[in-house]
């Protein structure tokens, strides 16, 4: 993937993620883009804001998406590493490419899904371990709630 339409389509997700977090949620954000570059849909983490455990960054964009025929070919693009619940949403669809801002903060199950043939495209993105750690350092209760500790 061109790196640098990785990193345009990766701030569709930090803004997503900086609206959570003003919010008063948690700062992930997402984005899911078609094979042409489309723009499917877009969310972030509702959890806080909805009182939907299930409302994670991934799925929110997942929703917007609305049904699609295939997500083959499709781009999830997210501001951390995806935990298991949005890596097994990324593996149960086909979503061929996941687009991942940071995972120093969280290493979720991108490794697992590389193992099944998606690709894995790691910026390391210094606004997004930015804008987590500071959340972690600032929140940890929200933080360990959220990842399940």
């Amino acid at each position: 993937m061109d790196p640098a339409q990785a990193r345009t389509w990766l701030a569709t997700a930090l803004a997503e993620a900086r609206t959570g977090l003003a919010e008063g949620g948690i700062p992930i954000g997402a984005a899911l883009y078609a094979a042409d570059g489309t723009l499917l849909g877009r969310g972030r983490n509702r959890r806080v804001q909805d009182g939907d455990p299930s409302l994670h960054a991934e799925t929110a964009a997942f929703r917007a998406a609305g049904r699609q025929r295939s997500y083959r070919g499709t781009t999830m693009v997210t501001t951390l590493s995806p935990c298991w619940y949005c890596s097994g949403l990324v593996r149960q669809f086909g979503i061929s490419r996941v687009v991942i801002g940071e995972a120093a903060t969280f290493h979720g199950g991108h490794g697992w899904l590389a193992e099944h043939g998606v690709e894995i495209v790691l910026l390391d993105d210094a606004e997004c371990v930015r804008l987590m750690s500071g959340f972690v350092r600032e929140r940890p209760e929200l933080w360990r709630e959220d990842i399940g500790e």
